[in-house]
């Protein structure tokens, strides 16, 4: 089990630069978009100096390596009285493996104030069956062997068991999942940011699985982009939704949003996934 905030410490080798070695426990198809996309967010933390990220957009350029440290660079592109924009890059053995642009802010500015983004009708979290009570009570469910998901404890709002999925009617694209990370709370609000960007990040392909069969198939995010809604270093469950309103030519497309349990929209998102055939 890991830990995001403390995976993502950066090791300081220059004005604006740093290095920091990457941890096996966010690896899913390599090392997860989102967790090396919170190393982006940290950069751009300790070079803005402001309180909290109002959004990032992030374009994954190759694929990581756990073997190797990492390089990241993070430059203040403007900065006005109450935000700044930044400009992070990281890289790994002369290789580029992701750009982000990030805006982040001062709170405390007086603004206008709504909400009109309300939670899907579903149970909460508290009454409905972990995903490991739900594979305990499946003799046909196997784990996934990725330690990745170790980072989470899950209760799904709706579940198929293993025989009702290998003969499942293909649905609309929709994923819906309560998550909290197993690691210790948030201290901050880019912390709160970090988490929120990866299951951002993270709901995009499980709704594929409702609309096609993906056996064959895979598809690693080639950008995703979240907006900060709300920051809450005490918010603990969180309700995912992805969707997937279309995809056409080897590309698609996902939009993702977080509530906490509350009912508050914390975060939202799009992204890209770029599909293909396995082997």
């Amino acid at each position: 089990m890991g830990d995001l905030a403390a995976d993502t410490a950066l090791t300081p080798t220059g004005d604006g630069t740093f290095t920091a070695t990457l941890s096996r426990d966010w690896e899913i198809w390599g090392p997860n978009g989102g967790y090396m996309a919170a190393f982006a967010l940290h950069a751009a933390r300790i070079a803005s100096g402001r309180s909290r990220p109002a959004n990032a957009t992030v374009h994954f350029l190759g694929a990581a390596s756990f073997d190797a440290p990492i390089e990241v660079t993070a430059a203040v592109q403007r900065a006005t009285r109450q935000a700044s924009s930044l400009h992070v890059r990281i890289d790994q053995q002369g290789k580029a493996l992701l750009a982000a642009m990030v805006w982040a802010v001062d709170t405390g500015i007086d603004g206008l104030e709504h909400d009109d983004a309300p939670m899907p009708s579903v149970a909460p979290w508290h009454e409905l069956p972990t995903m490991a009570e739900r594979i305990a009570g499946d003799p046909g469910a196997v784990p996934s062997r990725y330690g990745f998901w170790d980072n989470f404890e899950q209760r799904p709002v709706t579940w198929m068991d293993s025989a009702t999925w290998a003969q499942r009617e293909l649905e609309p694209a929709i994923y819906e999942n309560w998550l909290r990370f197993a690691s210790p709370p948030a201290t901050d609000e880019w912390t709160q940011a970090a988490r929120l960007l990866l299951l951002v990040d993270l709901g995009a392909w499980p709704s594929i699985g409702r609309r096609h069969r993906t056996e064959a198939w895979m598809a690693p995010s080639i950008d995703v982009s979240c907006e900060f809604h709300h920051l809450d270093p005490t918010d603990d469950w969180c309700l995912l939704q992805g969707t997937s309103p279309a995809a056409r030519d080897g590309l698609i497309g996902s939009h993702q949003r977080v509530w906490n349990e509350r009912g508050d929209l914390v975060a939202s998102g799009i992204s890209h996934l770029l599909c293909r055939r396995i082997g």
